[in-house]
């Protein structure tokens, strides 16, 4: 029977309200990406999400990104390869060292956002975060935007790769995401959720302009920090389990 991943990003917010939606969130995903030190993040909330994840089976993941609490490491930068290979491999560490006091084991990791989709185009970054992950641990899964240039640097670093879409972010012609400053970025109401994640279990995504994109994904998420994202990960699980598929965590290969 054909799997598929449940994944969320937590861990970046400290408000009463975030936190709620993270302890409802928990038990319908199977993998969490926590944010580490860079964009957000820090060692209260990372050992607060780890052992919320762990008393549910949630496989916990590290979330790097830029370091701009400000912009939330969302606006693009440059970073040249050794400062790539940097922030991954101190964020990840930080991570892993919150998890070794709760006796808890990482097993992967997915950048976040502009450092994320940097990685999905730019050959000398996702070289680069393909070997500081690989450096770090290969047995870490490396989660990746499908059909992105990453999904191939992962793949000859040695490392298993999870090529990941998006239930509730809208998608370019090119496979890229809609950047969250454009309007209608994020998809925002059931309708638009169930009939995207339905195109997902098919094999494509239809772009914000109207193509067709291919895309396989082993993974699909849904932002904590979306609108009515409780209610859309029941959907997504409802669709998942309809179609046939059974939801799983990702595993190594």
């Amino acid at each position: 029977m054909r799997t598929i991943d449940l994944n969320s990003d937590m861990g970046e917010y400290e408000s009463q309200e975030l936190l709620a939606r993270e302890a409802h969130l928990m038990p319908l995903i199977t993998s969490v990406n926590i944010a580490c030190g860079g964009h957000a993040g820090n060692p209260g909330l990372m050992r607060r999400t780890a052992t919320l994840a762990a008393h549910h089976g949630t496989a916990i993941g590290a979330h790097p990104g830029f370091p701009n609490t400000g912009d939330f490491g969302r606006h693009d930068r440059h970073a040249s390869p050794s400062e790539v290979e940097s922030l991954v491999t101190m964020q990840v560490r930080t991570l892993i060292a919150v998890l070794a006091s709760e006796h808890l084991t990482l097993a992967h990791v997915k950048l976040h956002g502009a450092f994320y989709n940097l990685a999905a185009r730019d050959h000398t970054v996702a070289d680069a975060v393909a070997r500081a992950v690989s450096s770090l641990d290969r047995s870490l899964l490396l989660f990746a935007p499908a059909r992105s240039i990453l999904v191939d640097h992962g793949r000859s670093a040695g490392l298993t790769v999870v090529r990941e879409a998006f239930a509730d972010r809208a998608y370019r012609s090119d496979g890229t995401l809609v950047p969250r400053s454009r309007p209608g970025a994020l998809l925002e109401t059931e309708p638009q959720v169930r009939r995207q994640l339905r195109e997902i279990l098919k094999g494509y995504v239809t772009s914000a302009d109207g193509q067709r994109v291919l895309l396989h994904a082993d993974s699909v998420c849904v932002h904590t920090d979306t609108p009515h994202s409780v209610a859309f990960v029941r959907l997504v699980r409802n669709e998942i389990e309809s179609a046939g598929i059974r939801i799983a965590r990702a595993q190594a290969a």
